[in-house]
């Protein structure tokens, strides 16, 4: 009987945070577009009734083009999350080899790398793998990725390291960039959290990290993030299920 109630209490929470995730998602879509239209429509009507002048036009498109970016990365995210909201989504475990994955995001970041003058490191073994779900775990790595080369000054380091103890797999993104203050890690994954700005005016609301967040939950891992102002963030994904030789 204590089992049966412990394993309702579980599915119980387990609704609770998903509906708080939906009703989240829905609630900033909502604001960032009704937002953004807003302003848009404004400066537009502002230079229709000549209160603006053209030269003070033309100086409002970068910030109106930083906010279009911005949102469109928020429906991109929402998109990708959709997709495991139709029909009975399951996650497609394979065996995914470290160093192969380490590649694929030296090649796609290359160019941001490059811009930055970063270095990107792999720490661990070289044969290492996990076994999830590829199209899951290369998202989350991607836009944990995305906020390391985001928050990270130029000519500083990045690593993506694996540890293996026993049947976990530890794979952390590491960065020495302006880190968070605590205050903001422990609201990461809520909707009450301020909008962040990279080191080269990169916009970001947090939003693809509560998406990252859910994803893991779906590959049965969990996620830890570990940040300190002015000295870097590691975010560290642990799983406890791979494949045996």
């Amino acid at each position: 009987m204590k089992d049966l109630v412990n394993e309702l209490q579980l599915k119980i929470e387990k609704l609770e945070n998903e509906i708080s995730f939906k009703n989240g998602l829905i609630s900033m879509l909502s604001h960032d577009s009704k937002e953004l239209f807003g302003n848009f429509l404004w400066i537009i009507e502002a230079l229709e009734d000549k209160t603006i002048s053209e030269e003070n036009f033309f100086n409002l498109l970068p910030q109106i083009k930083s906010d279009a970016q911005k949102n469109l990365q928020t429906i991109d995210d929402s998109n990708s999350w959709l997709k495991t909201q139709y029909g009975e989504f399951k996650i497609k475990p394979e065996k995914i080899i470290m160093m192969d994955l380490f590649h694929h995001f030296e090649e796609k970041y290359a160019t941001q790398l490059k811009e930055k003058s970063i270095k990107f490191y792999f720490k661990g073994d070289p044969n290492a793998f996990v076994a999830t779900d590829r199209l899951l775990l290369e998202y989350v790595l991607d836009k944990i990725l995305n906020n390391a080369v985001k928050y990270s000054l130029p000519g500083q380091d990045i690593y993506l390291q694996e540890v293996t103890e026993g049947n976990q797999v530890t794979l952390s993104v590491i960065d020495f960039g302006t880190g968070m203050a605590e205050k903001y890690v422990s609201a990461i994954f809520t909707y009450e959290n301020a909008v962040f700005q990279g080191t080269a005016g990169e916009k970001g609301v947090g939003l693809s990290l509560k998406i990252v967040k859910n994803f893991v939950s779906l590959m049965h891992g969990n996620i830890q993030i570990i940040s300190a102002e002015n000295e870097g963030t590691t975010v560290s994904l642990f799983f406890y299920v791979k494949f045996t030789e």
